[in-house]
């Protein structure tokens, strides 16, 4: 059954890995000020990546160009403490330049094509927030009513901006679970796709093609035209296997769709963006977040269980590189100048609380060879 707690799983990490709580620690109290000796402290690991250890429940990062910056989602899973933090990161050192408290917990991140808007899943809040960062800056939000079988309300996962429609995108964990279209300028509910299988996960905006990708806990990929909201293909990469679709990546030059599946097949599924034939399955194991790099024509992946995240060949899938980011690498995010972020989790109490400080990684691209 779809019950309060694996909802809980699925919406905080990205869904949970059972290793990840087999591993929880026991509760325990925790400094939750970041003292400006923590800001700005780092270290450097075995492969050379920089590494923040930044707040109790880091989740997703976007780059933003308005002022050159990076944005963090906290959720601040601290006992006793309501609300979360939105840190500003300086994108090279990673040193905190500033903090924006907002009185729910922060999970996904999205901003607009300008980068002066961020885009806010309060995941358990059931809500959506934009957050405008230029001075004086106010902060919106729209709360969503629809529930789950079990009367339960759905919350918020994967949020995705579309310049070209001028909508954002927001996938509901729940059962059956829908996709919100918001107005990006007012929040506005401009529509509600319904019929959308069990928790939508991952999403991704094709604006060249008007198409929005999404996946859901059902194994099925949903091809939506931006133009109607309407779904127009279901394509299922594992057939009559169960799977967890999780997160998408794009390759358009040579109309690759790649997403990954973390729970029951652990692989990734090359799909044709046309029209869904499966191209490939990729030997890697466990994979969370992908992303694709047309500068380098490389592959990211993080491995949520094997703690490490993968650089892989564009065009045949060789491993490049590998970094170990112990205990659970997350979510991904390209910056300027061959720049990769990696968030990386720490296991959660039984209490679905952060067991220590979680961590912002850059990894600089140009020092991986060949």
């Amino acid at each position: 059954m779809f019950t309060r707690r694996l909802a809980l799983s699925v919406l905080s990490a990205a869904l949970l890995s059972a290793a990840s709580l087999v591993h929880a620690q026991p509760s325990e109290l925790v400094s939750l000020p970041l003292t400006p000796e923590l800001a700005q402290k780092t270290s450097i690991t075995a492969e050379g990546a920089l590494r923040k250890d930044l707040a109790y429940g880091v989740y997703q990062t976007v780059y933003s160009p308005f002022d050159q910056s990076l944005y963090v989602a906290s959720a601040e899973r601290v006992p006793s403490v309501r609300g979360g933090v939105i840190y500003k990161l300086d994108p090279v050192t990673l040193d905190v330049k500033g903090t924006i408290y907002t009185d729910e917990s922060n999970f996904g991140l999205a901003t607009n094509a300008s980068g002066d808007t961020l885009y806010v899943t309060n995941s358990l809040a059931a809500a959506v927030s934009k957050v405008e960062l230029k001075e004086d800056g106010k902060i919106e939000r729209v709360r969503f009513s629809n529930t789950s079988f079990d009367d339960t309300k759905m919350g918020p996962r994967t949020i995705r901006h579309d310049p070209q429609q001028g909508r954002v995108y927001v996938g509901a964990v729940g059962a059956p679970a829908v996709i919100w279209v918001l107005d990006d300028r007012t929040l506005d509910l401009v529509e509600t796709i319904e019929n959308a299988g069990k928790w939508v996960t991952g999403l991704l905006v094709d604006s060249a093609s008007h198409r929005l990708y999404a996946a859901n806990g059902d194994g099925e990929v949903m091809v939506v035209n931006t133009q109607t909201n309407k779904i127009e293909q279901r394509w299922k990469p594992a057939g009559i296997k169960p799977a967890l679709l999780l997160n998408f990546a794009l390759d358009s030059s040579r109309h690759r769709l790649y997403v990954t599946e973390t729970k029951e097949q652990k692989t990734v599924y090359v799909l044709d963006a046309r029209n869904g034939k499966l191209l490939q399955e990729l030997p890697v194991g466990d994979a969370l977040d992908i992303l694709y790099n047309a500068d380098r024509d490389e592959l990211y992946l993080t491995h949520r269980e094997q703690g490490k995240v993968s650089v892989l060949d564009g065009a045949n899938y060789a491993v490049k590189a590998q970094y170990n980011l112990p205990d659970n690498p997350n979510s991904l995010e390209l910056g300027p100048d061959s720049q990769l972020y990696v968030t990386v989790k720490a296991p959660f109490t039984p209490q679905y609380k952060a067991s220590k400080r979680e961590s912002v990684v850059r990894i600089d691209l140009k020092n991986i060879k060949g």
